[in-house]
Formats: structure tokens, C-alpha cells, sequence
């Protein structure tokens, strides 16, 4: 395995390249996944081989599947991330800086130099909680701090804003009273204008609103339609990814396409290849509704322009995570193990499905939402997000942000 080419996780969790076997890269690295899904089947092979096994192996795919399923479950799969993080801190702005949930996080953040957290809120409420909840953290030391009151940089901010809606019945005098009030708004135009590198937000609120202040002053990426969002979420016995979780009601087969592949892009930044199921009531052409059709539709389009991709559709979602029973129905499915990402027909699907998983079977433990196609790394969370999530939201978009560098 050292003379095999560096993963791209180990990469991205050490900060690192190297050219392969030598002085500086003699074994891997402690993160690099491939000691459990490359190393323990041969230990097993050659337990059988010895006679040592007393239990041998008859299904190998079913075995390395496994694994694959114990690398990415719980906090295995935020370490790269955390790691890459701490290499390359970012300054990350806090919309909702007095909420006690996003100061107990920035709290952690710093004690695990993770960012250089910028919380907006007025400094007395926020200093008095900080007290109140018996923080450590100090402004200036730990973190900066945007006063919404008296920011020097208010005639900057809500002048860009004016003019990105002068044409939407927004007046002056408004624009500069939702510059003072709307938190979320004030991060976007900081975002914009570089005085930090990521922002998180939506521990309060709709997502929708947000959103829209995300849309009206960041835009998104070049090159992408639609915002979309996915969520991680781990089970028992595995960790899938779910979308479009918040904003997408009816995507076309377009929609779907590019939600896969913006998807898709997000899994690798946990080093995890993605294995794709197109999610329908209908089975391999067992139905002709709509939205059978339209995943149909998603996955030729895919098959078509991007056949590198494990993508597989549309199926029912007892196919999607277990490929045993899917090879039952379709023997010749393209895609031969359980998936791994999960698309969804229709928001309402993917969002209950979402919910129903994560109280049901995975205790809570989620990453995200995590929003696709912005211009700049922003999230927005959810009023559910707990202070864990909080965090690894951050680790994520620092991330992201040393990515966008």
C-alpha cells in the first residue's frame, strides 16, 4: 500500500502531496481508508490461507461492503475533514453570534482551532452570555465581532444592497433597516465583499429566508442553474447522503441531473466515491407516472453524459441500500453495491424520508443541510441543528473555503 499513489482524502486531511513511496511517505497515514478496506480483507485472506480462520469468509463483495460501511459511520468520517481544517483555518462568520447553541459551538471551534469564528450580534448580549453560559472565549482574542448597530463598514454594506434592489420596490431608507436587522443578510454582504471566507446560518428562522439573501447578494456558482441541498446522515449500519432535502418541490430531470452531480462532488470532499440510486415508486420501468418518468429520464441523461459515475435508477429505496435484493430484481443493473447517495423525485420525499431516518434509526447524528451551487461556501442550517452539527458545519466550510483559494 505505501507503493500505491496517495488517496485524495490523505491528501486533503494531511494538507499534503507527495509523489509516492520514499523518504517522506514510507506507510499511510492513519486516515487513509483504504487500511481498513484494503488491508483487513487481506489479513482475512491470508487467515483462511493459514488455517488460523475459524470462521472464513464466503461473500467477499458482501464483506468489503461492509467495511466500506464502518469507514464512513459516525465520527470516522468528519476526521479528514476536521483535520483539513485545522491546516488551513478560515474566517467564518456566524450570522446568529447570540444564540447560546452557535456560541457553545464557536466555543469548541476555537479550543479546536478550527476557524477564526466572526459572530455578528450586539456585543452586550453577546458578552453576556458568553458569562452567562460560562464560556472561556474573549472578542478579539477568540473571535471578531460585528456590531449590527454601529458596524464602520454599514454605508458600504447597504449601498451594495440598495443597488442590487433598487428594481425590487426596495427604497433606501429600507435597505438600511434590513441592513441593521436581518443577521443573515449582514453575513452575505461581509461574504462578499472578503471580510471572511465561509458563513454559516439558519439556527433560527425559515430556510427559505435565508436562502434568499444567500441567492439576492452571493448568486450562484458559474456554470450552476439551481441551489440544491444534501444532507449526511448516519445509521446503524452505514452513512448515506440524501437530496434535495430543503429546496427544490418538483425537479425536472435537469434539475435532477445536475443535483446529482453537485452531489456527488460534495461526497468526495469525505473522500467517499459516490454510488447512486435513482429513488422512484416505480421499480426498473415498473410504473409510468411522472415522476417515474422523470428519473428515467435523470438517468439516461447521466449514463449519457457522465458514464464514469455509479448511478443506477430508478428504483425503490430497499433496492438502493441493498444490492443483493436489487440484483434479484435487475441482474444486470450497472451499479453492484449498496448505494451510497440517495436522489429523491420530489422535495416532499426526500425531506420526510430525511426525517423519518434520523429520528427513527439515526439517533440524530447528521451533517448539513449542506447547500449546493452558492457562489461562496455558505450553510444554512436548520432550528433543529445541535451544537455537534454546528461544529462540524464549520470544519466543512473552512473546507470548502480553503478549496475556493
Amino acid at each position: 500500500m505505501a507503493r500505491v499513489e496517495q488517496s485524495d482524502i490523505v491528501a486533503a486531511a494531511y494538507g499534503e502531496k507527495v509523489g509516492g513511496f520514499g523518504p517522506e511517505y514510507i506507510i499511510p497515514r492513519p486516515f487513509d481508508p483504504r487500511l481498513i478496506v484494503k488491508i483487513a480483507p487481506a489479513v482475512a485472506e491470508a487467515g483462511m490461507a493459514s488455517g488460523v480462520a475459524t470462521r472464513p469468509i464466503t461473500d467477499w463483495d458482501a464483506y468489503r461492503g461492509h467495511l466500506n460501511n464502518f469507514v464512513w459511520h459516525s465520527g470516522l468520517i468528519m476526521k479528514p475533514v476536521f483535520a483539513a481544517a485545522r491546516m488551513n483555518p478560515k474566517r467564518i462568520i456566524f450570522s446568529e453570534g447570540e444564540s447560546e447553541k452557535v456560541l457553545r459551538a464557536v466555543q469548541q471551534v476555537v479550543d479546536e482551532r478550527l476557524a477564526r469564528p466572526i459572530l455578528i450580534g450586539r456585543p452586550d448580549v453577546v458578552l453576556n452570555n458568553i458569562e452567562r453560559f460560562g464560556l472561556r472565549m474573549t472578542a478579539e482574542r477568540d473571535f471578531e465581532l460585528v456590531n449590527p448597530d454601529s458596524d464602520p463598514r454599514f454605508n458600504e454594506l447597504w449601498q451594495h444592497y440598495h443597488r442590487l434592489m433598487e428594481r425590487r420596490g426596495v427604497s433606501v431608507e429600507y435597505a438600511k433597516k434590513e441592513v441593521r436587522r436581518r443577521t443573515t443578510l449582514i453575513g452575505t454582504l461581509l461574504l462578499k465583499f472578503g471580510y471572511g471566507d465561509g458563513l454559516i446560518c439558519g439556527t433560527y428562522g425559515m430556510h427559505r429566508l435565508h436562502r434568499e439573501f444567500v441567492e439576492t447578494v452571493l448568486g450562484r456558482r458559474e456554470g450552476v442553474d439551481n441551489l440544491y441541498t444534501v444532507n449526511l446522515l448516519n445509521l446503524p449500519e452505514r452513512t448515506v447522503f440524501l437530496a434535495d432535502t430543503y429546496v427544490n418541490y418538483d425537479p425536472t430531470p435537469e434539475q435532477v441531473v445536475e443535483m446529482t452531480l453537485l452531489a456527488a462532488e460534495e461526497m468526495k470532499r469525505f473522500g467517499i466515491e459516490p454510488r447512486i440510486a435513482l429513488l422512484s415508486h416505480s421499480s426498473f420501468g415498473s410504473a409510468d407516472s411522472p415522476t417515474a418518468e422523470k428519473m428515467r429520464t435523470a438517468l439516461r441523461l447521466l449514463h449519457e453524459r457522465h458514464p464514469e459515475l455509479q448511478v443506477e435508477g430508478e428504483m425503490h429505496g430497499d433496492s438502493a441500500l441493498d444490492a443483493r435484493h436489487r440484483l434479484q430484481i435487475f441482474p444486470n443493473a450497472k451499479m453492484r453495491e449498496d448505494a451510497n447517495l440517495l436522489i429523491f423525485p420530489t422535495l416532499d420525499a426526500a425531506n420526510i424520508a430525511f426525517n423519518l431516518l434520523k429520528n427513527a434509526a439515526g439517533s440524530g447524528m447528521t451533517v448539513g443541510p449542506i447547500l449546493l451551487g452558492a457562489a461562496k461556501p455558505v450553510h444554512i442550517l436548520t432550528p433543529s441543528a445541535t451544537v455537534r452539527r454546528i461544529i462540524n458545519m464549520t470544519a466543512l466550510t473552512v473546507v470548502e473555503a480553503g478549496q475556493a483559494d
